[in-house]
This record gives structure tokens, C-alpha cells and sequence, in this order.
């Protein structure tokens, strides 16, 4: 059979305080708001990273109060590449961000945003 799919053109992450969200993914990641966002009915964000974005949708949470896997790793996740893993590592610390490395041995971490979602952060 043949695929159908040409790339993954974003993801979503649902946040219960969009201003606590921004915060940690623009400092952290250095990311700027996309001007392509819509007029939508519930607020949110755009970031444009390169042909994918990230969507971060001020939605109330269908999970919230589920109880999360402690390692990223064996929840659902986004994984990001990234371009300078001494400045990731810089700033998880000045940010007292928590992390876990993967453990599988490569050269990635797990961190969780302010409503808990699961990131992998690998460097190459």
C-alpha cells in the first residue's frame, strides 16, 4: 500500500493559561508567535518551526487530573531537534526546568511544559 501522507504539519498542546505557556515555550525555546493564525473561537498560539508548527490551543483539557507517566519517554510526546544542545542545557538549568534523559542512550532529554505535556528534545 501506498503512503498517503506527505509530513507532519503540526502539533497541538492544550494549556489551561496561555500566558504561563508562552512564556516557558519563548524563553526556553526562543520561539515568536506566527501572524498565520486564524480568528478562532478559544485562544491560542502559532510558532512556525521551519515546514511544521506547534499550535498551543487555550481548550479545556480532556485529561486533566489523568495521572502522567513520570519519563516522558513512555507518554505521548513531541520531539523537537535541536540546533544547540549547550544552550538547551544552559537554559533547562537557568529555568530550573526538571528533565530526564532518554534511555535509550541518545543524546535527548524529556521535560514536561506548565500543563504537563511530554517533550523529547534531541540533539544531534
Amino acid at each position: 500500500m501506498t503512503c498517503i501522507i506527505r509530513k507532519l504539519h503540526h502539533s497541538s498542546m492544550v494549556v489551561s493559561d496561555l500566558a504561563v505557556s508562552r512564556k516557558f515555550y519563548e524563553e526556553l525555546f526562543g520561539f515568536t508567535p506566527s501572524p498565520l493564525r486564524p480568528q478562532l473561537p478559544y485562544d491560542g498560539v502559532w510558532y512556525e518551526l521551519g515546514e511544521q508548527q506547534i499550535h498551543l490551543l487555550a481548550v479545556p483539557n480532556p485529561d486533566a487530573g489523568a495521572v502522567r507517566p513520570e519519563h516522558g519517554g513512555v507518554d505521548r510526546h513531541v520531539a523537537l531537534q535541536v540546533a544547540d544542545w549547550d544552550t538547551l542545557m544552559r537554559r533547562l538549568e537557568r529555568l530550573g526546568i526538571k528533565y530526564s534523559a532518554s534511555k535509550s542512550g541518545r543524546k535527548a532529554v524529556f521535560i514536561r511544559d506548565p500543563d504537563n505535556n511530554a517533550l523529547e528534545l534531541m540533539g544531534f
